[in-house]
């Protein structure tokens, strides 16, 4: 197994903490999908990584049909459990890139945070195949950025990174951050139609921020001693006090040619 697809494996060991801890999509970033790619209630829509249901929640609220593809199973399970009252959404468990659908000719394919993990070889062609002509892919992430006035704990917490023996990889500004919407356009199958980008903080306490951390794939991989070592540091570093992380969303809509 390559390290790709075991990473992407391994959210699903942290579920329901995943659920818990991870941000929600801004209403604002929502609203503009379904606006832009002209969604209106009962659009049949292909949802890739739901995960437990961030985003899929607010969209099934809007109206949409929703099957959503999420290869870890516990993910899927708390999804399910978060959809319960949307009998218009599917969960299916199941890797994208191997997957087949009953029923092609979607209105729209979209997916957050989670179609970095989708070969870049196959993440149009299969999207291209999955669409209507005219269909919309749609693709979001959530990136953490360091713009300026940011919380210099970001910066100063590398020595607990070097302390453990893990070279750190402090966020960069929000204008260094790349999206999708260029290797859309690449693909030869999609016009790229919009470009949107949101941006937020969030406090955390030292738990809440140990919390959130636990259920990135690097730190879920990494050896549970060194680990624990790692979050006893940056909780000691935080005290009592909160730390302020910067969230930036980028959101990118493209149309199959």
């Amino acid at each position: 197994m390559t390290d790709r697809r075991a990473r992407r494996a391994t959210f699903d060991a942290v579920a329901e903490r995943y659920h818990r801890a991870r941000p929600d999509y801004p209403d604002e970033l929502l609203d503009d999908l379904v606006e832009t790619a002209g969604l209106l209630p009962g659009a049949r829509v292909l949802e890739v990584g739901c995960g437990t249901g961030k985003a899929t929640v607010p969209l099934a609220q809007r109206g949409l049909a929703l099957t959503c593809v999420e290869l870890g199973a516990s993910l899927a399970a708390v999804a399910e459990r978060n959809l319960a009252a949307f009998p218009a959404v599917e969960i299916v468990v199941a890797d994208f890139e191997e997957w087949t659908p009953r029923r092609g000719g979607y209105d729209a394919l979209l997916s957050f945070t989670a179609y970095h993990w989708i070969q870049r070889d196959l993440r149009y062609v299969k999207a291209a195949e999955m669409l209507r002509d005219g269909g919309t892919i749609a693709v979001a992430m959530i990136h953490h950025v360091l713009p300026p006035g940011a919380d210099p704990f970001f910066l100063e917490a590398q020595a607990d990174y070097a302390a453990v023996g893990r070279g750190g990889n402090p966020p960069g500004p929000p204008e260094a951050v790349e999206a999708f919407g260029e290797e859309m356009a690449a693909s030869g199958f999609f016009e790229l139609v919009a470009e949107r980008r949101y941006q937020w903080d969030v406090e955390y306490t030292a738990d809440e921020y140990v919390a959130l951390i636990g259920t990135y794939s690097e730190n879920i991989a990494m050896p549970e001693r060194t680990r624990r070592e790692l979050f006893d540091r940056l909780r000691a570093r935080i005290g009592e006090g909160c730390v302020r992380k910067t969230y930036l969303a980028t959101l990118d809509l493209a149309v199959r040619r």
